[in-house]
């Protein structure tokens, strides 16, 4: 019996060191699956410093060093030149790179559409929206407008290009809402482009424009301060945000444009491409990491704060969202006469 013993032993510890490389070799598999970035990220932001694409890119690198969730760093890297083209051409040309991503805003669609410069977002890998931003229409808190209707009809009253109307950039999302509005209204504005949102906040606050349409992070503050006014959301119902923002209001207070009479609605994509030609293990650290950031107390307040709609997509989903969302742009843009030539 205890020969027989000694005569297995051997093919015993045979077998378990066969097993234990089978198993060393699928962890190793397992680990060259779960990519991590080897150096440090960078985050374009082809915008100016600010407004709430580079607000939303700074929250999330914030998030990501106090929570630790990534063994690197991210350094977020504002190039906003060409309205925005500056940072989609540097992407572009990053071709393969996993240790670059890029947020986007609605320039994604209209600035290759109004400059013709050699950009389109299938250039870029889709990871993952991160939420949609919505657009209200903001004047000064001592003007005496208590609605967009009283608003617009005192543009109205006033004739042709006598009321300003602030916004990030020529012919883009900003300068898009404005031609809506006057065709809508009746109305005829000067337009007054801007490099950035936090840019057009402190110049409606100083009464250097009568109107803008930013977007909530971006004038929560001066509205918190009583600096400024909301007047109307540009969505199809009102915000769903119930806690108060200032003393008297919060965001689902604030009506829509639609019950001034404004017959539009307008929200903006804020997600995340990589550069072409990297592989879907990239694409997958990414939307984990998203997906992670996304349950932080950190992320949920300031989507309360800017009035978020948190829709997440990735994938397919989000493919087609995108696709659509070019379409509707370049009717937009067409309508407005904003094409390039």
């Amino acid at each position: 019996m205890h020969a027989h013993l000694r005569l297995a032993r051997p093919a015993l510890q045979a077998a378990l060191a066969i097993f234990c490389s089978f198993t060393a070799l699928l962890l190793s598999g397992q680990a060259l699956a779960d990519w991590q970035p080897q150096k440090t990220v960078e985050f374009i932001i082809p915008a100016g410093t600010g407004g709430g694409a580079d607000q939303m890119a700074r929250m999330i690198q914030g998030i990501v060093a106090k929570h630790s969730l990534m063994g690197q760093s991210i350094v977020v890297i504002n190039k906003a030149g060409g309205a925005g083209a500056e940072g989609f051409l540097d992407v572009k040309a990053d071709k393969g790179n996993p240790h670059k991503i890029i947020i986007t805003l609605s320039n994604l669609f209209t600035t290759p559409l109004a400059t013709g410069v050699p950009f389109n977002w299938r250039d870029l890998t889709p990871v993952a929206m991160l939420a949609l931003d919505e657009f209200v229409l903001w004047v000064p808190a001592d003007r005496p407008y208590q609605s967009a209707k009283q608003y617009l009809d005192a543009v109205k009253a006033a004739g042709p290009r006598k009321f300003k109307m602030g916004g990030t950039g020529s012919k883009q999302e900003d300068q898009i809402i404005t031609v809506a509005v006057e065709k809508s209204a009746g109305v005829k504005f000067i337009y007054v482009p801007f490099k950035g949102g936090g840019e057009v906040a402190t110049q409606l606050v100083g009464k250097h424009v009568d109107s803008t349409v930013n977007n909530p992070i971006e004038a929560v503050a001066q509205w918190r301060g009583g600096k400024l006014r909301p007047l109307c959301v540009f969505d199809t119902a009102r915000l769903p945000v119930t806690e108060k923002m200032t003393k008297t209001m919060a965001w689902s207070d604030i009506p829509t444009c639609r019950e001034s009479g404004l017959d539009m609605d307008y929200r903006m994509l804020r997600g995340i491409f990589m550069p072409a030609g990297v592989t879907q293990e990239h694409v997958d650290f990414y939307i984990g990491l998203f997906r992670k950031v996304r349950e932080t107390d950190e992320w949920k307040t300031f989507m309360k704060n800017g009035a978020f709609n948190t829709t997440f997509m990735t994938g397919d989903e989000y493919r087609t969202w995108v696709e659509r969302e070019e379409q509707r742009h370049r009717e937009l843009m067409a309508e407005a006469g904003f094409l390039a030539k």
